[in-house]
């Protein structure tokens, strides 16, 4: 039997793009024969528990919450030491600090992955301080994996130890659901309007004020924002007197209704934590165009400007607003644009032949 411990902050429902991976994770790697994986993450706040789910063990550590992006957990280092002597290999996904000075102190024997996907970007003091256990654990690391080329150029660490480095993309779940409903078209204020849409945490980096200042210059559009978090007082008072529909938190079927539903989906994204965004494959898989930054990450390597989408600067609020106004002002193009998209999708992101990849390489096959 192969055992696999897949390492990370949190899981499910606990909202987030590496959370959404390491359950696919976990998902798809319990299917390989003679395999057998767990799960350990912290609890936001709160008791120990472990649960089973989809056939996976998830063992939630306690924690007295979470300060600078991180949860405080003692058990978890307890956790981690007795089932790394039980793992034939550990997949980390970074940034975890908590998880980076476990494998350190435990000295464990077995295979050690990182799935790389954010430097650490706010925190820039504690980082200082991070950094020489960081790059000790990097140095660990028999396997460092990432998402795109951008995630090791941008990186202030990575290109250190470009040899480990091994580029395999975040793979697509196709959606078996014909019968999606019109969650956004029903909410229009005018049947005419082509919608925009918006899914993600209301977070500094994901750059929605950006979007709103845009919008207030766009004609002829709605814009849906899906999701919530801090800056949402905020963002509310810029939304004053714009069509603009907060839709919170939706149903993971009403979510793929609603890129289903949208006519472009937009990813302003301004700062390097926004690696990937996850988002833009689930938009592209129904067939939508995009319209993302030129983030110095793996953001435009997902959709390609003039190909699958348009890219703009980030922190850019005139280039944005005039790339939603082309899009929304050609039907023709968005159509041209989301077609490309959906053939991409296909092309590079296939879950079960990334997942082979990947397995093979937690195997070191």
């Amino acid at each position: 039997m192969f055992h696999i411990l897949e390492v990370n902050k949190f899981y499910p429902p606990h909202i987030g793009g590496i959370e959404t991976v390491v359950a696919q994770r976990a998902k798809y790697l319990r299917q390989f024969p003679d395999t057998e994986i767990k799960v350990l993450v912290c609890q936001e706040k709160g008791k120990s528990r472990t649960e089973f789910i989809n056939g996976v063990e998830i063992i939630r550590c306690a924690s007295l919450g979470t300060y600078f992006s991180c949860p405080v957990s003692f058990s978890f280092f307890q956790k981690f030491q007795e089932l790394s002597k039980w793992a034939d290999v550990i997949e980390f996904h970074t940034p975890f600090p908590l998880g980076d000075i476990a494998c350190l102190l435990s000295h464990c024997q077995c295979r050690v992955v990182i799935s790389w996907h954010s430097d650490i970007i706010r925190q820039k003091k504690l980082l200082k301080l991070y950094q020489p256990v960081l790059k000790k654990f990097l140095q660990r690391a028999d396997c460092i994996i990432t998402a795109t080329q951008g995630h090791i150029d941008s990186s202030a660490f990575l290109p250190d130890f470009r040899e480990k480095c091994r580029v395999i993309p975040y793979p697509v779940e196709f959606s078996h659901n014909l019968h999606f409903s019109p969650v956004l078209t029903e909410k229009l204020y005018r049947p005419e309007h082509v919608k925009l849409l918006f899914v993600g945490r209301f977070v500094y980096y994901k750059g929605v004020d950006i979007l709103l200042k845009a919008f207030r210059k766009v004609h002829g559009c709605e814009l849906f924002l899906c999701g919530t978090g801090v800056l949402e007082p905020e963002l509310r008072k810029l939304a004053q007197n714009l069509p603009v529909h907060f839709l919170g938190n939706l149903s993971d079927s009403d979510l793929q209704s609603a890129f289903a539903d949208c006519d472009i989906f937009i990813l302003p994204s301004v700062e390097n934590s926004e690696a990937f965004g996850i988002v833009q494959q689930e938009a592209m898989s129904a067939g939508k165009p995009v319209i993302n930054t030129s983030l110095p990450t793996g953001v435009p390597y997902v959709s390609v400007h003039q190909l699958t989408g348009l890219t703009v600067p980030p922190h850019q609020v005139q280039p944005l607003a005039e790339a939603i106004q082309k899009l929304a002002d050609s039907p023709a193009l968005r159509q041209t644009y989301g077609q490309n998209a959906r053939k991409r999708v296909l092309d590079l992101y296939q879950c079960d032949s990334i997942m082979q990849e990947i397995y093979h390489v937690l195997r070191n096959n």
